[in-house]
């Protein structure tokens, strides 16, 4: 019998996307599944949207807890769960129709793989929308060790997330999939790409992950490097390298925009505007 693969949804303020995210698991061709719905403490018809889906078909589950963010959502979810693989799922977010009939089978017949993702299409309102594709790569932790390719709705093995301690509740602002994949592959676990598109990220004007990028993006990344020491000591000459990287970056964009016409033009009226007051 195919393996039982759970998979969860946390929503919070976004049940007006739900609708379209559990249709997209309603149709996966692969059909044992159970899907977990976290009310994650949201004020909007999340559980008037939920339960519809319950009475329909009793593969659906919904449970509410207090806002507590996403890993603690997702860790609600994970707890609850029967399957022996996890299948983390965004509310706004849709996966193909034969996205578990493609992974599951990955899992099953490689004991030494412990997640397995695919290619993205991210889109702005309509599915068919494609403004970006995601084409992840490696195999090990050495590719994701300073930037995250693999996207959160990736499937896992249960055991892994039991190995360790689930997502970092502490990781409120974003970066914590990163963190829980770098747990994982440290331990010598591997992961796997498969090479088709079959996950469609929802890209909004305003979402968490550019609230991440914008305003928490250091400070994340702070947290991971000081919680994995051992491992960035471990690699301490492409550590060092990456962030002088990081920081030649930042000063070529200062440099650009103190080149740019805009920000000539404001010096400019700044200046004129001090000898006026004078």
């Amino acid at each position: 019998m195919s393996s039982l693969v759970s998979i969860i949804v946390p929503c919070y303020n976004q049940a007006h996307f739900l609708d379209e995210a559990l249709q997209s698991v309603m149709d996966q061709t692969y059909a044992n599944w159970e899907c977990i719905i976290v009310n994650d403490g949201s004020p909007d018809d999340t559980k008037l949207v939920a339960n519809v889906w319950c009475e329909n078909d009793n593969r659906f589950k919904y449970i509410e807890k207090k806002n507590g963010g996403l890993s603690s959502a997702r860790n609600a979810g994970v707890k609850l769960s029967k399957g022996e693989y996890i299948l983390p799922l965004d509310a706004d977010d849709i996966i193909h129709e034969k996205f578990l009939s493609t992974l599951v089978p990955e899992l099953e017949n490689n004991d030494a793989l412990a997640i397995v993702s695919c290619y993205s299409k991210f889109f702005y309102k309509r599915k068919e929308n494609i403004i970006h594709e995601l084409k992840p790569e490696g195999t090990t932790y050495h590719a994701i060790l300073f930037e995250n390719c693999l996207i959160a709705t990736s499937l896992y093995r249960k055991k892994c997330w039991d190995e360790v301690g689930g997502y970092d509740e502490n990781m409120k602002n974003g970066f914590e999939d990163w963190e829980f994949w770098l747990a994982i592959t440290k331990r010598g676990w591997i992961y796997k790409v498969v090479e088709e598109f079959l996950f469609y990220y929802r890209k909004q004007k305003q979402s968490m992950l550019i609230d991440t990028l914008e305003n928490h993006r250091i400070s994340n990344m702070k947290y991971v490097f000081n919680k994995h020491k051992a491992l960035y000591k471990k690699h301490h000459d492409e550590t060092v390298n990456y962030l002088l990287y990081l920081l030649k970056n930042k000063e070529n964009t200062v440099s650009k925009i103190k080149q740019s016409s805009t920000h000539k033009m404001a010096n400019y009226i700044s200046k004129s505007l001090k000898l006026f007051k004078k």
